[in-house]
């Protein structure tokens, strides 16, 4: 048996070794030694990983995460840097252009490499930076018509500044830029240094502007639409013939395009031919794809199972680039027959492992009352499950206003009334709002309205919607629910959400994320004080804190059946509640919280063109109303994980793994009231009840998580 622990990661390994060697045979050998170390001497203006940038000289590197390292032991994730000579010396003098750009004219730069015992060689770079050139004015010629506006202001060189030829180029293309967007698309921007004899570290610089003739928009030609109408192309555009011309509006006009649902490509290209002509024609070349549009796809994961959904689209709904969308989706098949099984593991059990659906019919107008605006509605029903803390059937209708406020950033006003009802909530009702009597909670879980106006704002500058690698994505998503609104339940919700990603050492990219949520109630004549469950916050599963079964970090009780309790407490002792049920069997069960913190951070590192791996920390916790929000909570999950990137996007396998100790939770059960009629003198009730005391409880789940599912986690 200890051997046979053994056989796995050796084989494993063997196998990567294996894989690995047809694509090195495919390489020609290493004629140079290898490079241990590159460092850098005397560069006290610009730290090394800048200057590593300018040059081709690179030392060997293991590209894996930190958790994988031990890989590059065997060769796998390891990038070997070779030592050629003559890219060394070459090195050394792209460091002294490099330099020179930035205003070290006397800098000097020499390489030297020494041979370790090992066989492998460091190189060191020595700089002798010298003394920068420093430009001491800066003069704006042909500017006097702008005196007043904000052409000169902040721009990337100023009097004082070291002179930089990169921020001369930079001043000179926003210039360009700044005068293009006022109306002036011939613009021209000379610039000129002159460096005074006898003063080698002074420079002069000079902007000579030609902002040319003032223009607006001509005549507009719309070709390649088939389907799209040349006024529904026009008015998608931000602007109009007869309007000042601004380049910056094409690149938004091309993106508004690109919002038609029909459109798969579109160039806007200007005629510039004419430097003294006055009005710019513009020529709208557009793309069309198919009007209609049928997907499908099926899907598995633990917590709902098999799954699958289907949409019909017509993109021209009678016209105008309107959208008319079916939908559809079926989820927890079969979860009634694999339920216990690893798979189908945290779908639930009984009334949880029933089929969950959503059947939906959207419309889209692409333009309201401004190119900039686009109404939605969407008329939908649906069976939502959360695996063993409720079961929600709800019927409704969705409004929404969205107005572009700026580059991929979306304003969303909503509207969303719908009729919902709840299903197994009994427990949830009971431990979080003290709602235990049967009678009570057929009150809570019948069919009510809810409607909350929502406020929502979406900023997307990641630059991959599948897989991004830089950029950031910024949510703020706000809910108010009250009698105003047509609903029965009166509650505040905010979320807020930002992600950031970034590159790190050559192609391994960091992702992070942060997100935090608070959800109240207020007292309100005519309303339910009671937040409704699905407006709560749960926590873990697999875009969550990975380390957790899904909806499994925060508030829980333990369910505690009351034929078993009998064998450690008295009917007395469980009518009057003081019963201690150390030592029953114990169903935990999460139930939600009114403010919560998550936190994500992974590595992705790419090993080969179509497979990433992943090392990930995960954090978070999810605070109820009683209990008070602290740092100290928060429970902390590491995990590794792989992606296959498929054309659908990254088809993900996350491993996390949870520090969770002990808790003290408390104890729900079915209750006996005094009954002299009775055998025993109680009698057993359907009413819920909480004990007085809370016992210790560490849960039988594994403090492993595997989780498979499609997307990045975030």
């Amino acid at each position: 048996m200890r051997a046979s622990r053994f056989l796995g990661p050796a084989f494993a390994v063997a196998t990567l070794a294996v894989a690995a060697a047809p694509a090195r045979a495919q390489v020609a050998l290493p004629v140079g030694p290898e490079v241990r170390s590159v460092s850098f001497v005397g560069n006290t203006t610009f730290p090394p990983d800048s200057l590593e940038l300018a040059i081709v000289t690179t030392e060997t590197q293991c590209t894996v995460p930190i958790l994988l390292r031990p890989l590059c032991w065997f060769g796998v994730g390891r990038r070997r840097g070779e030592l050629r000579e003559v890219e060394v010396d070459r090195d050394a003098a792209r460091l002294e252009i490099w330099y020179q750009r930035r205003g070290f004219r006397e800098v000097d730069v020499s390489a030297d490499s020494e041979l370790g015992l090992d066989g492998r060689v460091g190189v060191v770079f020595t700089v002798a930076e010298g003394q920068p050139v420093m430009a001491d004015s800066v003069a704006y010629v042909g500017a006097d018509a702008f005196v007043g506006t904000d052409l000169l202001n902040e721009l990337p060189i100023r009097a004082g500044d070291r002179w930089s030829s990169l921020r001369l180029d930079a001043t000179r293309d926003t210039l360009v830029r700044r005068l293009n967007n006022r109306g002036y698309p011939y613009a021209d921007v000379l610039r000129q240094t002159v460096f005074p004899a006898g003063e080698p570290y002074h420079a002069h610089v000079t902007f000579e502007v030609e902002a040319g003739t003032r223009a607006v928009y001509g005549d507009i030609q719309v070709s390649g639409i088939d389907h799209l109408s040349e006024s529904t192309i026009l008015r998608t555009l931000p602007f109009r013939s007869g309007d000042p011309f601004r380049v910056g509006q094409l690149v938004d006009a091309q993106a508004r395009l690109f919002g038609l649902e029909l459109v798969t490509s579109a160039s806007i290209n200007p005629d510039l031919s004419s430097p003294a002509d006055s009005t710019v024609a513009l020529q709208v070349q557009v793309q069309e794809g198919d009007p209609y549009r049928v997907r499908a796809g099926a899907g598995w994961s633990r917590s709902e199972c098999l799954n699958a959904e289907s949409r019909w689209t017509s993109r021209n709904f009678f016209g105008g680039g309107r959208v008319l969308q079916v939908r559809g989706r079926l989820a927890n098949i079969l979860a009634s027959e694999w339920h216990e099984t690893w798979g189908c593991r945290q779908v639930g059990t009984d009334e949880y492992t029933d089929l969950t659906w959503l059947a939906a019919v959207d419309f889209s107008q692409p333009w309201i009352f401004s190119t900039r605006n686009r109404f939605s509605a969407s008329l939908f029903g649906e069976r939502q499950s959360i695996p063993e803390v409720f079961i929600r059937k709800s019927f409704g209708l969705q409004l929404a206003l969205i107005r572009a406020v700026g580059p991929q950033t979306p304003l969303t006003l909503s509207y969303r009334p719908e009729l919902s009802s709840l299903d197994a909530a009994e427990i949830l009702l009971c431990s979080g709002f003290l709602v235990c009597t049967e009678q009570d909670i057929d009150v809570l879980t019948r069919a009510q309205r809810v409607a909350p106006v929502g406020l929502n704002l979406t900023r997307d500058l990641s630059n991959n919607l599948l897989n991004p690698t830089r950029g950031y994505r910024l949510i703020v998503d706000l809910e108010h629910a009250a009698r105003w609104t047509g609903s029965q339940f009166r509650y505040d919700r905010a979320l807020v959400e930002g992600t950031w990603y970034s590159r790190l050492v050559g192609p391994a990219v960091l992702a992070t994320r942060i997100r935090g949520g608070w959800v109240g109630s207020g007292g309100e004549a005519g309303t339910t004080d009671i937040i409704p469950p699905q407006k709560r916050y749960y926590a873990g599963g697999a875009n969550s804190v990975r380390g957790f079964a899904q909806s499994r970090l925060g508030p829980r009780v333990l369910l505690a059946d009351t034929t078993a309790l009998l064998g450690i407490c008295s009917k007395s002792e469980i009518a009057d509640l003081t019963c201690d049920a150390t030592g029953a069997r114990f169903d935990s069960r999460p139930i939600g919280g009114t403010r919560v913190l998550e936190g994500n951070a992974e590595v992705r590192v790419p090993l080969g063109t179509d497979l990433e791996a992943v090392t990930f920390m995960d954090f978070g916790q999810v605070w109820s109303n009683g209990q008070q929000v602290s740092l100290e909570a928060l429970e902390f999950t590491p995990g590794l994980g792989l992606r296959y990137l498929s054309p659908v996007g990254p088809l993900r396998v996350d491993l996390g793994y949870n520090f969770q100790a002990d808790e003290r939770l408390p104890v729900v059960t079915t209750g006996f009231v005094a009954d002299a009629s009775a055998a025993g003198g109680y009698r057993a009730t359907d009413d819920l009840v909480i004990l007085d005391s809370p016992v210790s409880f560490r849960s039988s789940e594994s403090r492993f998580q595997l989780h498979i599912s499609i997307g990045q986690a975030f």
